[in-house]
């Protein structure tokens, strides 16, 4: 909204406006009745000039009647644009540049008119003062037009730019989310994989000393040592990327290293059978480190809260899509005291998945779909991954 109090130039063009007609009463040397009279009208034309940036349009009309008053008195002439000059900017630079427009012409055609009818010379009327008038009319209202469009055009600029400086600022905290939100999904599958292998392990080696069976509890603490060392290994590689530290990283891991995450949650007692079908060994690094990253999700649930004795894992590549299954012969529902399987795990298995713009499936599976021939129920999971938008 424009600002609606008089400023200095205001109180500068209303009293350029008294001046004028101060001017054309000494100059003309009017009687003092007279002198008086068109000093009140100037002083009255001058208020209108401070009134006409609230109230444009009522002091235009006004400032028209105020013109014809002073004439109709018969004062030294001024013109019929000049006093109105100022008026007629201001209305113009507030986008009324029709009514101006209109007020000026309806002025000057009276003006014409009237000295017409008194006989002055149609030359000098119509061939001088009237295309004088009307090209300062015609300035002063261009002027205040052009002003306007200046000034939209400078806020438009002004607004485009804090648009754009807030878009970079939305871009910027949705990539920080984003790599919040990508930095705690590896920390959780490398730090819940490895806890879960662990927490299974060390079980297995603790029975395995109460039984004075050495060899198996020796067995038990190597996978021990073995996983939670590629757990470090990944959460260095992590932390470095999130430091930004120099050199070179142990990059993620990706489908090369599925057998060797099977095998370290065979070696706890878990029967785990790995199933590939299709051309697996071009697949796009990203897409390797999802399908590795869904598995390992995938078994710690199992390892965590399904009390099964036998995982299948399928993977099944083919033309256009990578086919991901693991369904194990546990409980196949939410273990006693939680709500269901949908936690951090899978919400961000479900996340990593959407990224590539694939669909993920979760449920509990009917009796007899694991090969162990007399599973009481099982839980599965489904994910499918396209190969065609993904690049290596």
């Amino acid at each position: 909204m424009p600002d609606t109090s008089p400023t200095r130039a205001d109180a500068l063009l209303a009293t350029a406006t008294l001046a004028l007609v101060v001017v054309a009463v000494v100059a003309e040397g009017t009687a003092p009745a007279g002198a008086v009279l068109a000093c009140a009208v100037a002083v009255g034309l001058g208020g209108l000039v401070l009134a006409a940036r609230r109230w444009p349009l009522p002091a235009l009309l006004a400032t028209a009647a105020a013109i014809l008053t002073y004439y109709a008195l018969d004062l030294p002439p001024v013109g019929v644009v000049a006093p109105a000059a100022a008026v007629l900017y201001r209305v113009a630079e507030r986008g009324r540049v029709v009514p101006a427009a209109l007020v000026a012409g309806g002025l000057l055609a009276v003006s014409v008119a009237v000295r017409l009818v008194e006989g002055d010379d149609v030359a000098v009327v119509v061939g001088t003062e009237l295309g004088s008038e009307a090209a300062l009319a015609l300035a002063v209202i261009a002027l205040g037009d052009a002003v306007r469009n200046r000034r939209s055009l400078r806020a438009a600029l002004i607004r485009q730019a804090v648009a754009a400086d807030e878009e970079r600022h939305r871009e910027a905290a949705r990539q920080v989310e984003a790599e919040r939100l990508r930095i705690a999904r590896e920390v959780h599958d490398t730090l819940g994989h490895t806890m879960s292998v662990i927490t299974l392990q060390s079980a297995v080696a603790r029975e395995a000393l109460a039984d004075r069976d050495p060899a198996q509890a020796e067995g038990a603490l190597a996978a021990i040592h073995s996983v939670s060392g590629s757990a470090m290994a990944e959460l260095r590689a992590t932390l470095g990327t999130l430091r930004r530290e120099p050199g070179p990283h142990e990059p993620a891991p990706g489908f090369a290293q599925l057998p060797a995450l099977v095998d370290g949650v065979r070696r706890g007692g878990l029967a785990v059978e790995l199933r590939v079908h299709g051309p697996v060994e071009a697949l796009p690094a990203v897409v390797g480190s999802t399908a590795y990253r869904v598995v390992q999700e995938a078994l710690t649930n199992v390892l965590r809260h399904a009390d099964a004795t036998r995982v299948t894992v399928t993977v099944r590549a083919t033309p256009g899509w990578l086919s991901l299954e693991v369904v194990d012969d546990g409980r196949g529902g939410p273990p006693p005291g939680r709500t269901g399987r949908q936690g951090q795990g899978l919400r961000g298995m479900a996340e990593r998945v959407a990224l590539l713009g694939g669909t993920v499936e979760t449920g509990a599976v009917e009796s007899g779909t694991v090969a162990s021939g007399n599973a009481p129920s099982g839980f599965r999971v489904s994910v499918h991954l396209p190969l065609a938008r993904v690049t290596a």
